[in-house]
């Protein structure tokens, strides 16, 4: 089965060190999903300018382990510069939620 995330970036920078590796995985899995419920709330109360800001925190983490995310975070940071609801955005936290919780179950799985 097919993963979620990819170690290709976090193995160039950690030079197949598995134990950096280790410690950036569990980093990732302390930080992110605290950061994706914040981001969450803030957008179940229209908190535009929190929610941009805990989408763009997300960002570089999710590029590192390579998670096929890009547009959907990029639609919630730009939510800040429109007049739309929170209706306008919530396929996209679907999307990075339901992903999100695929790739802390991997990750578990194959590091902890």
């Amino acid at each position: 089965m097919e993963k979620h995330y990819s170690l290709d970036s976090l193995n160039e920078i950690a030079g197949d060190d598995l134990e950096f590796m280790t410690i950036v995985v569990k980093t990732f899995l302390e930080e992110i999903p605290p950061d994706l419920r914040f981001m969450a709330e803030a957008i179940e109360n229209e908190n535009k300018e929190l929610a941009c800001q805990f989408a763009h925190k997300m960002k570089p983490n999710l590029e590192m382990f390579g998670i096929p995310l890009n547009k959907d975070v990029t639609a919630i940071e730009n939510w800040v510069h429109t007049s739309k609801s929170k209706l306008a955005i919530k396929g996209h936290l679907a999307t990075i939620t339901a992903t999100l919780e695929e790739v802390f179950k991997e990750l578990k799985t194959d590091f902890l």
